[in-house]
């Protein structure tokens, strides 16, 4: 099922928008400005609604600090109808937008039309970000400030492996057992070593993955 987030600092809009996504069969979530939308971008959605005027973050604000980092489409709502407002939205990096007031079946057909796009383009996001680190889970592998970190298999599916249970901690038998895809006699300095490897690679002025001790490693981004 696909995911929209829909934002706006009026109760009544997100509630409808709430509602009538999920009448079109889509998992909803909303935020009511532009803080909660950029924490919201955990969700992964597949498609933002986004209202302009809000009063902590304004919509096109949002639109920019996130845009680097998330692919799907933005449309706007907007309560203004000048040349230069759509000009700025798309600026902004907002894909569409639609006039307040506005009407339901209008705004359904755009979500639609711009989900069977992002469909056709075959390019959906599978990418985490923390800090000057981000992890291509399609191209498995991991890159500092935009260059790759070049990490062996295993040590990226270790990555992989601590990313996915972020803040729990596994011990290096399990580490071993779930990287290798088989139960055995774990030999727990192999892993004590990738991870040495790991942190040498990726940790630039942050640590992602923390020592338990006693215990065994997890991820902390």
């Amino acid at each position: 099922m696909k995911k929209i987030l829909a934002v706006d600092d009026e109760e009544g809009i997100r509630t409808l928008l709430k509602e009538s996504l999920e009448m079109e069969g889509y998992v909803a979530y909303t935020a009511k400005n532009g803080m909660e939308a950029m924490e919201s971008l955990k969700y992964q959605p597949d498609l933002i609604i986004m209202d302009i005027n809000m009063p902590d973050i304004d919509g096109y604000t949002v639109c920019e600090k996130i845009r680097d980092y998330v692919d799907c489409p933005i449309l706007f709502l907007t309560a203004r109808t000048e040349e230069q407002d759509r000009v700025n939205g798309f600026k902004a990096g907002g894909d569409d937008y639609i006039v307040k007031p506005f009407g339901m079946e209008e705004l359904m057909a755009r979500v639609e039309a711009h989900l069977r796009r992002e469909e056709r383009r075959q390019q959906h996001s599978n990418v985490y970000f923390t800090g000057n680190l981000a992890v291509d889970f399609s191209g498995r592998q991991v890159l500092v400030d935009g260059k790759g970190a070049g990490l062996t298999k295993t040590e990226f599916s270790i990555v992989e492996l601590l990313i996915s249970h972020s803040g729990q901690v596994f011990e290096k038998e399990q580490i071993y057992e779930k990287v290798r895809g088989f139960d055995g006699e774990a030999d727990a300095s192999i892993i004590a070593e990738h991870v040495r490897r790991i942190r040498q690679k990726i940790d630039k002025g942050k640590k992602h993955i923390e020592t338990v001790w006693g215990v065994g490693y997890k991820w902390v981004g």
